[in-house]
């Protein structure tokens, strides 16, 4: 083995680790006690809310969930009325979900309030030189999110 490949086993096992416990503490920070939402259903409500209405497939596809999973997350969000559910004027087999304006609502106050607490925290525990590092790793956690293979 390598020293590129120790590097890459080391990473493999600690980055889930680290986003777990970050998206945990994120969601502490945005969303209070009460609040019920779940991760899946507050990164789909935002996806709905940012690129707009879609089928439950591509949010499946695009959450990267099984699509009975994301059936599980939109009955929850629609029960809430946070989406709805309208046929696609485009082919009628389709239905698409969108956000409500209490959707909209919702999101535009979590993001900010998580937002919030990670600046201040990025701000308070990092060098100049972290924060920039930062801002290349989540380029570079998008990408492995969105790579197929």
């Amino acid at each position: 083995m390598t020293s590129g490949d120790t590097w890459v086993n080391e990473a493999a096992a600690e980055l889930p680790r680290a986003m777990t416990r970050l998206r945990a503490r994120l969601r502490r920070e945005s969303a209070p006690d009460e609040m019920p939402w779940t991760w899946s259903q507050l990164t789909t409500l935002v996806r709905l809310v940012e690129e707009g209405p879609t089928t439950a497939s591509e949010l499946a596809q695009a959450e990267h969930v099984r699509r009975q999973s994301m059936a599980e997350t939109l009955a929850v969000l629609r029960d809430h009325g946070l989406v709805v559910s309208e046929p696609d004027p485009n082919d009628g087999r389709k239905t698409l979900i969108s956000s409500t304006a209490e959707g909209r609502k919702l999101m535009a106050t979590i993001p900010a309030a998580r937002e919030a607490w990670l600046t201040d925290a990025m701000r308070s525990l990092l060098q100049p030189e972290e924060q920039k590092l930062l801002v290349q790793a989540a380029a570079i956690m998008n990408r492995l999110a969105d790579a197929d293979l």
